[in-house]
């Protein structure tokens, strides 16, 4: 599995496990357990969830997932933004602490920008780490001027977590660039899109059809076909799985490459930041 450095230098997996929708199922938590773990054992030692998800209950499957496993795991879990201030935050990560039965967060997120402003959150944030309470820190769905907001303090900020697929490119104008020369990598949500229209594209299917994979895998290739990107596509079973492990090996060719610019055009100007 290819890796990516972070600016503290550790390296991650450039592919690893998104959770969104996972733990609304009680029934269903077992299954998804056992998917995250078969993703562990495929390389896919990153794992993204939320206290967003399921209020909680995605960060319990996680748990259960990584239940004696737990030095395998790169650890990634976000916080509301109204929890973000410099009294809620501390609360808000023992509650995620405590679901996700770990003593420690490698890497905690803002999940997107709200009324707290972005500097006590920054404080809130650093007070985490000198307690031992987090690792590092990072942000989610912000855009270059809540970046540039951050002043000195993206010197420690590890990453900018946006939704970014073929169907959504408004970051490479300027965000990925931009993140490119602080060397932070940006991780790339909702990688295949949702509801499945994105793979129903005949381009899609037609370079799918040519590498001899799937549309899922060209969509999840795609995002990983330059530098800087850290993919965290969910796996809904475990054949989903085996394929999105498998995508790190895939090269896009030119003529791919060129088929998927001409059905997906790259931004020419600003775009205001999707986000889902």
């Amino acid at each position: 599995m290819d890796r990516i450095t972070l600016p503290d230098g550790t390296g991650i997996p450039v592919l690893g496990q998104g959770t969104w929708k996972m733990g609304e199922r009680g029934a269903d938590q077992a299954a998804e357990a056992r998917t995250l773990r078969l993703g562990l054992d495929l390389g896919l030692s990153l794992i993204d969830t939320a206290e967003m998800y399921a209020d909680g209950g995605a960060e319990e499957v996680v748990a259960e997932a990584i239940e004696g496993r737990r030095d395998e795991v790169f650890l990634v879990t976000k916080a509301y933004p109204q929890n973000a201030s410099r009294t809620r935050l501390p609360q808000a990560c023992e509650r995620s602490l405590k679901r996700l039965k770990t003593d420690v967060i490698d890497l905690y997120l803002l999940h997107w920008r709200g009324a707290v402003p972005l500097a006590e959150t920054v404080e809130a944030m650093r007070r985490l780490v000198a307690e031992g309470k987090i690792l590092r820190w990072g942000v989610s769905n912000l855009d270059v001027s809540d970046l540039e907001e951050l002043g000195e303090a993206l010197s420690d900020c590890a990453t900018d977590q946006v939704l970014y697929n073929l169907d959504a490119r408004g970051a490479e104008f300027d965000l990925l660039p931009y993140a490119a020369r602080l060397k932070m990598p940006v991780m790339a949500y909702s990688p295949v899109g949702q509801g499945g229209a994105l793979l129903r594209q005949a381009a899609l299917r037609r370079v799918a059809a040519r590498q001899g994979i799937s549309p899922a895998q060209v969509a999840l290739a795609w995002t990983l076909r330059g530098t800087g990107i850290v993919s965290i596509p969910k796996a809904s079973d475990e054949a989903h799985l085996r394929e999105n492990a498998d995508v790190w090996k895939v090269v896009l060719t030119p003529e791919d490459l060129a088929e998927l610019d001409s059905a997906f055009p790259p931004p020419k100007r600003k775009q205001p930041l999707e986000m889902l």
